[in-house]
């Protein structure tokens, strides 16, 4: 049989799984010979702190696709390469050591991923290897859905409208492995286990203790349990205490399930008369326009999409910088606001309603710059996303694509009294407040003395007093973004 190359290599970045692997599988189809390789890449793991649950997570999930080759190969010799290093220098320099003819990696979207790539291409091509790219960890990338002239959308129901259309149009189909017998044993020199946590630089995170699944079978078992849930998705997805969401999203983020796969499951649901299906099947429309959001307008990473609403002026100085510690710790007086901050800072996770109430908190009450709570999300979320953080950031701050309006402001208190009614979530993760009634946890503050004495809660001391009050926090916002008022 006649083959493209004689040797190629697949350098796994967010695909780490087996199934349905674009770049897997062409390099398979297209190779007599195919190694793989993961590459810790300095160039981000050095600005991260040295506890980080993602590192782990890959790690480990690292770890069970190492095994899953070797048995896909038949083989013991063969397995995942993986090296620690600046991965610009790194992946020309093993496809050299190699030989090998052509590298192939799924695409990705973010500003700085785009830089690394374009200069592995270039060095890969003055060794006269090439350079492939496969679409992956989207439906539709870059310019596959457009506007009826041919632009990016930047609405997003028409954005859906369009996104299921082509579904209809074209079925997703998943790819299985290819040729597993492809898989190359590894030369001895770089036959060695996935290197530890410790060898890595970093420490044993709280990953484990959290039991968070990791890896291909860890998405496997959370999309079991979830499918057992998904028609009742729409019902329960905004209420944080009851189990709603898929929990996938730290296994979209890294690969370790297709999406799809996802999508043409939801559908399956839809087909049957699924309203759960359907919302879902919507969420992850969602990730689709973010990420296509991104690729068409890059200034978003640093800027307003609307760039009006950088004339905005945010609050700054010593008072600012007070409010932010507080929202950072979860202390700012609001009960769902903080559990919502102690759940991001103990788990790494925070549900989505409450991304939207912490968020919109955060700017319209403390007047606080959107980026600042972007840059804490992308240091705490172990599901981070560039382009899905900014859409979140830029929506509850009415500065990008198909946002919130301006004067649209959630009340914290009516968002808790209406999705946490008996206060389920707030007594989990803010214990000082579980004896107060359901009516007085969601503002303490108003709660009369004898029931706060009763709860054994003396505000100031063991729960804060608010750090804003909603009305006055609400009219400065409504002054703050009259710049843009049209």
């Amino acid at each position: 049989m006649q083959h493209t190359f004689s040797t190629g290599l697949v350098w796994l970045r967010r695909d780490l799984r087996l199934h349905d692997n674009a770049a897997l599988a062409a390099a398979l189809a297209q190779c007599a010979r195919v190694h793989c390789v993961f590459v810790f890449d300095t160039a981000i793991l050095d600005a991260l702190p040295r506890q980080d649950r993602r590192v782990e997570f890959i790690r480990e999930s690292l770890v069970e696709l190492d095994a899953a080759l070797r048995d896909a190969a038949g083989n013991p010799a063969a397995g995942l390469i993986v090296h620690h290093a600046l991965a610009s220098d790194a992946i020309p320099a093993l496809a050299h050591s190699l030989q090998v003819q052509a590298v192939f990696a799924a695409k990705d979207y973010e500003p700085q991923a785009l830089q690394r790539d374009t200069l592995v291409r270039q060095t890969l091509q003055a060794q006269g290897i090439a350079f492939v790219q496969m679409k992956d960890h989207v439906v539709w990338e870059e310019r596959e859905v457009l506007t009826q002239t041919g632009k990016p959308y930047g609405v997003f129901t028409p954005y859906l409208r369009s996104w299921l259309a082509k579904l209809d149009a074209t079925p997703q189909p998943e790819q299985a492995l290819p040729y597993p017998e492809r898989l190359a044993a590894r030369p001895a020199a770089l036959a060695v286990p996935v290197p530890t946590l410790q060898q890595l630089g970093f420490e044993t995170s709280n990953l484990a203790a959290l039991a968070i699944p990791t890896g291909m079978s860890g998405a496997a078992r959370l999309l079991e349990d979830f499918v057992a849930r998904m028609d009742r998705y729409d019902e329960t997805r905004n209420f944080p205490a009851i189990k709603g969401p898929s929990y996938l999203g730290v296994h979209l983020r890294f690969g370790t399930v297709s999406i799809r796969q996802l999508v043409n499951l939801a559908l399956q649901h839809v087909a049957q008369g699924s309203a759960g299906a359907q919302t879902w099947l919507a969420e992850l429309g969602w990730r689709d326009f973010y990420v296509q959001i991104l690729a068409n307008f890059p200034h978003v990473a640093t800027g307003a999409f609307k760039p009006e609403y950088d004339a905005i002026s945010w609050d700054e100085g010593p008072e600012a910088d007070a409010l932010f510690a507080a929202w950072c710790a979860g202390r700012t007086g609001y009960p769902l606001v903080d559990a919502a901050m102690a759940q991001l800072n103990q788990t790494g996770y925070m549900h989505n309603r409450l991304r939207m109430v912490a968020g919109s908190f955060l700017v319209k009450h403390l007047g606080l710059d959107w980026r600042h709570g972007e840059r804490y999300f992308a240091l705490q979320l172990n599901d981070f996303d560039l382009s899905a953080n900014n859409g979140g950031w830029q929506w509850v701050s009415s500065s990008g694509c198909d946002a919130q309006p301006y004067f649209r402001i959630f009340n914290p208190v009516s968002q808790s009294e209406k999705f946490d009614a008996q206060g389920k979530f707030i007594k989990r993760y803010v214990p000082a407040l579980k004896a107060l009634s359901d009516k007085a946890i969601h503002a303490p503050w108003l709660a009369k003395p004898l029931e706060l004495q009763a709860a054994d809660v003396t505000l100031g001391q063991d729960y804060p007093l608010p750090v804003v009050d909603h009305a006055k926090a609400r009219a400065r916002t409504l002054l703050r973004y009259g710049v843009v008022k049209k």
